[in-house]
């Protein structure tokens, strides 16, 4: 069964997209809720300095001593941007688009001058080709296996447990550095060793998928991901299954309009990204804009009690603590009217009496909540500043 998969081109296409994009969302959902997920584009451009200074003292275009070296020029990117800031003379987003545009633009001088007859270029890293990994294979036990599937599957595994092992302490560095430190959790060594993984995962990504799929999977499934919970362990869940829905989805796709595989799982990331921000059940759009509303018809609530509260009792009440008047006094529309109405009277607050509105005992109380402040206010002898008189 396993060899008949591997030997289905779109399963290993499939398999390729969907687990660098669990690699990539297990590192990059840190680097989102740390606010340093734009380090991912900077480490996915410098490590084609690492690999080339790799290539030309060893002679090797992949393996473990390109994914070190790939690991380091990261690390120096992160170093590099840190010193520059350091210094205050530039801020911290322009210190990392000064370090990477460098470094990178070293890597790709070091190939044209040395490597331009080597399969290694500044098209392969950024780019890569999905569609073509089921051609490059290495033998396991007799059945060819596809070299990328190997490789971003070792790294993801590398990065799973990374997560799991040092969970509660990349939690409580990212949330709260402070604790952590004090604690003697060491947060700027885990952040170090994250962004190592991340540098890894890109060198063993890149040839598959290229840099920008690559930066596509750290960023945009995490970021999905926190529209959608608050609770970390959920987040690191839900990223990893955008990733494998962008990568079965992008495919699926690209197949239909004939178009870049790679580029649609990247365009899939973003659809999914769409639908999370405008539908999410708590932070999308559209529960935004519900609870705006609800908050403001709350407040609206509020202001009808202290409205009837204060014509309570009052000769004017007939005249005053009537639908009619809300409109006349208040200038609140037909329609504003009777929606503020209606969910006082869902929440208790008022009570009808013929076309009298009549304050209940929960909306009496919520009344002098709101005017008791300003009146103790009023009676040590403060003026009644803004704050009190809007109650």
């Amino acid at each position: 069964m396993i060899g008949a998969l591997l030997d289905s081109i779109p399963f290993v296409i499939i398999a390729t997209g969907a687990l660098v994009g669990i690699a990539a969302s297990l590192v990059g959902t840190f680097l989102v809720l740390r606010g340093s997920s734009m380090l991912s584009d900077a480490i996915s451009h410098s490590i084609v300095f690492g690999i080339v200074v790799v290539w030309l003292f060893t002679g090797l275009t992949t393996g473990p001593l390109q994914i070190a070296g790939a690991a380091a020029a990261g690390l120096l990117t992160v170093v590099l941007t840190e010193a520059l800031a350091r210094t205050r003379l530039v801020r911290n987003d322009a210190a990392i688009g000064l370090v990477f545009p460098a470094l990178f633009a070293a890597g790709v001088l070091l190939i044209n001058l040395y490597g331009r007859d080597v399969h290694l270029d500044e098209h392969t890293v950024l780019l890569g080709e999905i569609g073509f990994v089921w051609l490059d294979t290495v033998d396991v036990a007799g059945q060819p296996v596809p070299r990328a599937l190997l490789g971003v599957g070792a790294l993801g595994l590398v990065n799973l447990g990374f997560v799991v092992l040092f969970y509660k302490e990349l939690k409580l560095a990212t949330f709260d550095p402070a604790l952590a430190t004090a604690l003697g959790f060491a947060p700027a060594a885990l952040f170090y060793a994250l962004l190592a993984l991340t540098s890894a995962t890109a060198v063993a990504s890149f040839d598959a998928v290229g840099a920008i799929l690559f930066i596509a999977f750290v960023i945009v499934p995490p970021a999905t991901a926190i529209l959608l919970t608050d609770r970390l362990w959920l987040i690191l869940v839900l990223a990893c299954g955008v990733a494998i829905l962008s990568a079965v989805a992008g495919y699926e796709a690209a197949v239909i309009w004939d178009v870049s595989i790679g580029g649609m799982m990247a365009t899939m990331t973003g659809v999914w990204f769409a639908l999370a921000f405008i539908f999410a059940p708590r932070h999308g759009l559209v529960a935004r804009e519900l609870a705006r509303r609800r908050d403001r018809l709350d407040i609206d609530c509020r202001s009808l009690t202290a409205h009837l509260y204060n014509h309570e009792g009052g000769p004017e009440a007939e005249e005053e603590n009537t639908a009619r008047a809300l409109r006349d006094h208040l200038r609140w529309e037909e329609g504003r009217t009777r929606r503020v109405i209606l969910r006082a009277l869902d929440r208790g607050f008022i009570a009808r009496d013929g076309r009298l509105l009549c304050l209940t005992p929960k909306g009496r109380a919520e009344a002098h909540a709101i005017f008791e402040p300003w009146r103790r206010g009023m009676t040590a002898g403060e003026p009644p500043g803004p704050e009190k008189a809007s109650g």
